[in-house]
Order: C-alpha cells, then sequence, then structure tokens
C-alpha cells in the first residue's frame, strides 16, 4: 500500500501491530514521552506530507494521558501537511458517561451519597415554584385557582378547596404548630400572605427578584405588601382593591435554604471538538456504546460492529450453539443481541431492571423475561467495566435453570476487582476482544478468552484508504 502511515500510541502497540501485519506496511516511527512534569512530548519520526496518516489509540487504561497524546499527535501530523488524518480509536473515552451520578436501582452504588445534592435539608428537594402549577393553565395574571396535586400545596392547606378558603386560610394563625404568642407563624405566614389569591380585575403581580426582601420602613409606592397581626412589609389594602398588588421574594416562599441540584456534564460535544480542532478528518471505532454519540462530530464517524466475530466465534467454539438462547444482561442491549440471534437463528431472552420500591426492598431488581430453563446462555454486552451488571445477570440466568453460560462482551475494560468477581461468579466462559489490552487480565482470570478484532479495523483501513466502500463491515459475515 502506497501512500500511507499508520502511527501506533501507547496505549495498545499490540493491536496496532497485528493491524499493520494484516496491512503489509510497517508502523511509522514516533518517538512518545514524557517530561519531568508529566507533560507528554510527541516526536513523527516519518514524513507525513501528502499521506494517508492514521493514528491508532485506544481509550483504555490512563485514559486522559492517552487522550492527550491522540489529540498532539493529531496536531502533529496536521502541521506536517498530512493530507488526511483518521483517528483509529477501537475503545472510544467518554462516550457512555451517564445523565446522573447513580442508577434509580441503586446499581452499581448500593447507596446514594450523602454528598449527591448540595445544599439539600431533610428529605425533600430543593424548592422550584414552576410558573404555571402542573394541570393548571394560568387563565389570568392572578392564580385563579390552586392544583390541589401540586406538591407545594402543603402551604394553602385549608378545610375547603374553594377560592375564598384558601384566602382565608393565608391570613389564619394555626395553619402551623410554629407559631408565635401573638398568633403570627414565623417564616411562613408573611409567604402565604403574599401568595393570597387576588380578584380578577387586579393587576398583574410584581416579582421581586431572588434575595430581595421588601423593607417595612422603606417601601416603594407602587408596592403593597400586606401585613397580617403587625408582620413588616406594608399594610392589608383588601383582596377585592384593583390597586392591591403584592410582592413575593423567593426567600419568603421557600422557608428552607435554597440548594443547588447536582447536574452531571456530558462530555460528548467537547471530545468531538477536540478531535476535530486537533486535526482528525475522519474517525474509526467500534460498537460506540450510545451510537447516538456520531452526532456530536462534524466529521465522517465509522462505528464498526463486532457482531461479526461474536458470531464467528459462537459458531467455532461453543458447542451446540443451535440451541443455545442470546441473552441481553440489560434493555439498552437488547438490539445488539438480536441482531446476533436473528443472524444465527437462536433464541432471545433478556434480563430488565426493575427499580427498587422502597415498599418493598427485598423485591428483585432484575428479572429474566424469556425462557432459559436447561439450556446454554450467551450474553452479549458492549462494555464490562465493574462487571457488576455481567455477573448479576449470570446469578438471574442461574436462578431459572440455565445449564451453562457464556459472556461475549466487546470491550473489556475490567475495572478495580472486575476480574475477582468475574472468577468468582457463576460465568463459565467470558470470551472478550483484544480493543483493551488484556494480558493482565487473562493472567488473573482462568474463565477468559479473546477474540481478535484486528482483521475488522485492517480491512476498514485498506478500505478507506482506496476509497472502497466499507458498508460490508456493518454486516455479519465471516472475516478470514
Amino acid at each position: 500500500m502506497r501512500n500511507i502511515v499508520v502511527f501506533s500510541g501507547s496505549s495498545h502497540p499490540a493491536l496496532v501491530d497485528q493491524i499493520c501485519a494484516r496491512l503489509g506496511v510497517s508502523p511509522g516511527q514516533v518517538k512518545l514521552t514524557k517530561f519531568a512534569n508529566k507533560e507528554t512530548n510527541v516526536e513523527i519520526g516519518d514524513s507525513v506530507r501528502n499521506k494517508d496518516v492514521f493514528i491508532i489509540q485506544s481509550g483504555c487504561g490512563a485514559v486522559n494521558d492517552n487522550l492527550m497524546e491522540l489529540l498532539i499527535m493529531l496536531a502533529a501530523c496536521k502541521t506536517a501537511s498530512a493530507r488526511r488524518i483518521t483517528a483509529v480509536i477501537p475503545c472510544f473515552p467518554y462516550a457512555r458517561q451517564p445523565d446522573a451520578p447513580y442508577k434509580k436501582n441503586g446499581m452499581p452504588l448500593s447507596r446514594v451519597p450523602a454528598n449527591v445534592f448540595f445544599g439539600y435539608t431533610g428529605a425533600s428537594t430543593p424548592f422550584s415554584l414552576p410558573v404555571t402549577p402542573a394541570g393548571t393553565p394560568l387563565q389570568t395574571p392572578s392564580l385563579d385557582r390552586i392544583d390541589r396535586k401540586n406538591p407545594f400545596d402543603k402551604m394553602f392547606e385549608s378545610t375547603n378547596e374553594s377560592n375564598s378558603d384558601i384566602e382565608s386560610a393565608a391570613t389564619s394563625p394555626t395553619l402551623s404548630p410554629s407559631t408565635g404568642a401573638n398568633g403570627q407563624q414565623a417564616g411562613v405566614i408573611p409567604a402565604l400572605s403574599a401568595l393570597r389569591l387576588e380578584g380578577e380585575g387586579a393587576k398583574p403581580r410584581h416579582i421581586a427578584p431572588r434575595g430581595i426582601r421588601p423593607q417595612a420602613t422603606s417601601q416603594p409606592s407602587h408596592l403593597n405588601i400586606p401585613v397580617i397581626n403587625g408582620a413588616a412589609g406594608g399594610t392589608h389594602s383588601g383582596s377585592g382593591s384593583p390597586s392591591s398588588q403584592t410582592c413575593v421574594t423567593t426567600d419568603q416562599v421557600n422557608p428552607q435554604k435554597p440548594g443547588y441540584k447536582h447536574w452531571v456534564a456530558r462530555s460528548g460535544t467537547l471530545i468531538a471538538n477536540l478531535l476535530v480542532t486537533a486535526g482528525a478528518d475522519h474517525i474509526i471505532t467500534m460498537d460506540l456504546h450510545d451510537p447516538q454519540f456520531q452526532g456530536f462530530f462534524d466529521i465522517p464517524v465509522d462505528n464498526l460492529y463486532g457482531q461479526p466475530l461474536m458470531v464467528k466465534y459462537i459458531r467455532e467454539r461453543i458447542p451446540n450453539w443451535e440451541d443455545a438462547v442470546v441473552v441481553s444482561p440489560d434493555a439498552g442491549g437488547a438490539k445488539r443481541a438480536t441482531v446476533i440471534a436473528d443472524k444465527l437463528g437462536m433464541e432471545f431472552a433478556l434480563i430488565h431492571k426493575e427499580r427498587r420500591q422502597i415498599q418493598a426492598p427485598h423485591k428483585s431488581d432484575m428479572m429474566l423475561v424469556g425462557d432459559v430453563k436447561g439450556k446454554v446462555c450467551i450474553l452479549v454486552d458492549d462494555i464490562a467495566d465493574t462487571s457488576f451488571t455481567i455477573t448479576k445477570a449470570a446469578k438471574v440466568l442461574q436462578l431459572n435453570g440455565a445449564q451453562k453460560i457464556y459472556a461475549i462482551i466487546t470491550h473489556a475494560i475490567m475495572s478495580g476487582d472486575a476480574i475477582q468477581r468475574i472468577q468468582n461468579s457463576c460465568i463459565d466462559q467470558v470470551i472478550v476482544s483484544n480493543s483493551i489490552p488484556q494480558e493482565e487480565h487473562l493472567a488473573g482470570c482462568s474463565k477468559m478468552k479473546v477474540f481478535n478484532v484486528a482483521p475488522i479495523f485492517a480491512e476498514a483501513i485498506r478500505r478507506i484508504h482506496n476509497g472502497e466502500s466499507v458498508s460490508m463491515l456493518f454486516d455479519v459475515m465471516d472475516l478470514i
């Protein structure tokens, strides 16, 4: 192959050697070192001017260091006038960060950390007053009625649901047991009186900015803060007066300290922009955890599938695979597992994760959909990090009478004690790809086997370099 240069990052040089061997080329000369302060240093040893450059770097091990190394290599080749630069990332980093720091059913975290929500007090969530309460359209600038299903209606409890009773309840000194000696309710009565219902002819309410309290001594003329039994805030002008206007502040409405809801930053757009800005013209990866991740890029992204190699392994290495059942350990991987089941004509089963109920904490959080009794089961998943999901799914299959359990995984990250967890599980054999180095994992787990993804990446590189179609790599086939 002419005018092609394949560079290897420091994450997985063994995979690069296998890919280059199938392509009939030698890996490009590149020197990757670190300075004393751990900064990455890259020196390109081959000329890349007007050549097709492929940089292979997997998102494993020291992920952040490997990502920065890839970005510097992309920028170096772009500066050296490469004709086209393709980043080959077998295991794409930062592609599976969740929307929340924990799952609703408690997995993989057994309990929610105490500091997940900053500023929360008690068991309640931060106060938030919606513009329109749920199920209550805003007819006029005034609040015509209060929806009894609104979570904030505890502040408006009364014996009658009519508007007149609610307004009278706003001036009642018996709404809360925390009432002062003169009948005042500290912290809540001013808020209730400020939220009282006005007549249909009332003018729109004026909402004060966050944190600003109306002063009793120097009150603006255009505001009329009602007073209850001498409470600060102005004089009560009557609910039916057209000139009656109210001022509501966040501090008054929320008796608790306002909190800040924890949120998780999604880094997909950032990673895509970093790769494109560094100089990548094309991306090749395999089995993205979220296929929609490709939408973050403005350049072509080829998401190769590991199913062809999985199908080949099942046919050649698993006895009596015709009578086996392909099982997805969660609902998100159902489509991935059904592709293999359909191509091989096998049965399919699904393990559904139930949300743990507070009223029934003993209830199982995973249930099986399908029949596996007395059958060989093949679990199919794209990523195994802590291996919690795959081992828990295997336990469910064993309890439902599975005869033998296999697990086929594309990216076996195996962080922490994942290897030990698999070794102690009821899984008979775990088959993983070499998109991530597996030498240490193989030494620590006798149940683990490896299938090679170098052929499919080598074929993709050859076809892209020659301008051929790569659509055949997206279908299940036998690779020689």
